[in-house]
């Protein structure tokens, strides 16, 4: 649905299931109710999520045009897409598999160029279309800098023959698509500086050459099509876990003409500490509540002297951590509530992001991405589509 500057949706990798069958019935059985709720009587967009299986499957016999059929009937359409995890989401133990096969494979060629062909096929006149993608790689599967940067350079050169292909559907249809890096805790990228340095540093001379080559063209126009084509996915609760200064990032991307091609609603959990053992244990003991098996919960920790303490999973802070001031962790809480008695969330950064958006226009694609809706605890778990339109709708009271 439209909301002041944009479009807003939800992500439907909150869904089980990784065949597109599971996906059109989750579609068909929750969407609708939400949008009933929200929008009943205009158009609302969908942030949609395929597995690679499902993804291989859409495009299948007559599977793509009874989609399409569906979204016209039901006033409904495709502008953004959820790239990032590939394989099975939910139910299965996820941790640093998230990332796999990462940018330096051609499984993850194959897998976006899939989605970008039909993204191309579903997105409506008039409307920039972008898929959300791992931030490279996962940085502990390297152990050391060589290996590290070799991957990096790989998985760059990669990405480009992915924009070589958005620059072509562009010139052939008129389309723009872009593919949109998520930075997040532990990845190759994993802060707004990393990703501004790679894109300056990595993806421009090597895209500008491979452009330039390719299509015979200056390399001012080359630049402008590597920014057109390649954006940053802001992730607010990658970015608030990392303490990041989201007035001075945004600044940052815009003076550089780097784009955002979407920002992902999201809140990460967080707590500070006193000077008491009692209250240290006390808030460990409501941290543990959310040590569940299925995802990684990065955790990191700002200390006495300000100076940051990453933790590559939730058990490992737990374990080692004991005089830090705050702590922040990578768990996608709900977005509408900011107090979890001990502990809280950042909805704070949120408001705050969505402020900037409001008053200066840097996206026109919003997404809330709460995915862990069936790992919460138990206290905090309500039926799924009363839970969304109570995220979508405390976002579009931001914007009121």
């Amino acid at each position: 649905m439209e909301v002041l500057n944009g479009h807003l949706t939800y992500c439907t990798n909150i869904y089980p299931g990784e065949t597109w069958t599971d996906h059109f019935f989750a579609l068909k059985h929750s969407f609708s109710e939400i949008k009933s709720h929200l929008c009943p009587n205009t158009f609302m967009g969908i942030g949609l999520r395929l597995s690679n299986i499902a993804s291989v499957e859409l495009l299948q016999e007559t599977n793509l045009n009874e989609f399409k059929s569906w979204l016209q009937a039901n006033n409904a359409y495709v502008f953004t897409m959820n790239g990032f995890p590939y394989g099975g989401f939910h139910n299965v133990v996820v941790k640093d598999q998230v990332h796999a096969p990462d940018w330096t494979t051609l499984e993850r060629i194959a897998y976006t160029s899939r989605l970008f062909k039909i993204l191309g096929q579903l997105l409506p006149d008039g409307i920039d279309g972008g898929i959300s993608t791992s931030p490279l790689s996962y940085k502990y599967w390297f152990d050391n800098e060589d290996k590290s940067a070799k991957a990096k350079q790989a998985a760059t050169v990669n990405i480009i023959k992915v924009l070589v292909e958005l620059y072509e559907i562009h010139i052939n249809t008129g389309k723009l698509l872009h593919l949109d890096i998520e930075p997040e805790p532990d990845g190759l990228l994993e802060t707004g500086r990393e990703f501004i340095e790679w894109f300056e540093k990595d993806l421009l001379p090597l895209g500008i050459g491979m452009l330039k080559s390719h299509f015979n063209i200056t390399e001012t126009d080359a630049s402008t099509i590597v920014k057109r084509h390649i954006n940053l996915c802001y992730d607010i609760c990658h970015f608030a876990i990392g303490y990041e200064p989201h007035q001075t990032i945004i600044e940052e991307l815009n003076d550089r003409g780097i784009k955002v091609g979407k920002i992902q609603i999201s809140a990460a959990l967080k707590a500070i500490f006193n000077n008491t053992a009692s209250t240290r244990n006390s808030i460990h003991a409501a941290f543990q509540e959310f040590d569940e098996p299925t995802y990684l919960h990065q955790v990191i920790a700002r200390q006495s002297d300000g100076g940051l303490q990453r933790y590559a999973d939730l058990p490992l802070a737990l374990e080692k951590d004991t005089d830090a001031l705050e702590w922040r962790a990578h768990f996608h809480v709900p977005i509408f509530l900011e107090d979890f008695g001990l502990l809280q969330s950042t909805q704070e950064d949120i408001k705050t992001v969505l402020s900037i958006q409001r008053e200066k226009p840097f996206t026109n694609h919003l997404e809330v991405e709460t995915y862990t809706w069936g790992v919460l605890p138990e206290a905090l778990k309500a039926p799924l589509d009363q839970s969304v339109i109570r995220e979508l709708q405390w976002v579009k009271s931001q914007f009121s």
